[in-house]
């Protein structure tokens, strides 16, 4: 019997959830982002589909989405209600007895030995609707990376099959930054090495590319561009690499002592995340991101993993020593990251 990998991903899962909580915002533009207020600084969690139409998208500045869609209604982020909504989702994929490998929130692999994929994945889709009035798309595929590929094309709420047959008629005109794992910034610097398309760098040279992108990278592009990647479903409980915590400010902090204090609040709120996931951290970063819109980070290594808030501070204020602060700042972010259980030691 064929083994067959299913992506399924919630169509517009934060701004559905908000819908179903208040059925009267059916069909109307939603973005969800921050305190739900436009005129503070915070950025879309997420728009409907009915916002994407006027180019409100994840990521913007919510007074940008206000101005693309006057006539939008923005909500407050709630993460409570969607850590709710998932689970309730993730059970109903469970309940295939299927390995189920979750992708976050609003997606997950499926591994499932059947002769008809679309049969199954209809029916994943008419029980995910039933027992939680969420509607969701289903990618089919022979491997995870063409199977979340083909989601893309299902939505909304359809099924689409990529495999290795049809990989390049779909796929070979289409931008690098197309493939899952290439960015836009990786896709501007292949197309200057003349890899503009999937199949320009399907047939690209390994080691021109591991020469030009490094020895690893370079050649896994190449095998990117061709569909490869593991079939392997995965059902391990997902483990966090790292904790993190930040805030935007309304208004620019300019004075050192107060964003001493602003970093010293976040890396003891980091401390206690720490505390509640039972594992040390081994590494600290800090993010600043500079008016307008730049945004760094550096970090260190700890001497040894802790979970102290009091090593954590100071591990912080070390990592914000090394930034140039001349200008006026607006978010910053305080990341304890937890030690690799598989390096090598």
């Amino acid at each position: 019997m064929p083994s067959w990998v299913l992506h399924v991903d919630l169509d517009q899962f934060i701004a559905a959830v908000e819908v179903l909580r208040q059925p009267s915002l059916a069909g109307r533009p939603v973005v969800v982002g921050g305190r739900g207020d436009p005129s503070e600084r915070a950025v879309v969690a997420t728009a409907s589909y009915e916002a994407r139409e006027f180019g409100v998208h994840s990521g913007i500045p919510l007074r940008l989405a206000l101005r693309r869609c006057p006539d939008a209604v923005f909500l407050p982020h709630d993460a409570r209600a969607y850590d709710e909504a998932s689970a309730r989702v993730m059970a109903v994929l469970r309940s295939f007895d299927v390995p189920v490998e979750i992708l976050g929130w609003d997606e997950a692999f499926l591994g499932v030995d059947v002769e008809d994929p679309f049969a199954f994945a209809r029916t994943v889709q008419e029980e995910v609707l039933s027992s939680t009035r969420l509607a969701c798309s289903v990618g089919i595929g022979d491997n995870k990376p063409r199977a979340k590929l083909a989601t893309g094309f299902a939505k909304p709420a359809g099924i689409f099959k990529l495999t290795r047959v049809n990989w390049f008629a779909v796929m070979a005109n289409r931008p690098t930054s197309a493939l899952w794992g290439i960015g836009s910034k990786t896709a501007k610097k292949l197309e200057t090495l003349g890899f503009a398309t999937v199949a320009e760098l399907a047939r690209a040279d390994p080691s021109v590319l591991a020469a030009e992108l490094g020895p690893r990278m370079g050649p896994w592009y190449r095998g990117l561009a061709r569909g490869a990647g593991s079939a392997e479903v995965s059902s391990t409980p997902y483990v966090a690499k790292s904790r993190s915590r930040e805030t935007t400010f309304q208004e620019d902090l300019t004075s050192p002592p107060d964003i001493t204090a602003e970093v010293v609040a976040l890396a003891h709120r980091v401390a206690e995340d720490v505390v509640d996931e039972g594992r040390p951290a081994s590494r600290v970063a800090v993010k600043v991101r500079f008016a307008p819109f730049f945004t760094h980070t550096r970090s260190i290594t700890l001497p040894a993993p802790t979970s102290d808030a009091a090593l954590l501070e100071e591990a912080a204020l070390e990592v914000l020593a090394k930034f140039d602060l001349d200008r006026p700042i607006r978010l910053l972010g305080v990341r304890a990251e937890f030690p690799d259980e598989h390096a090598p030691t």
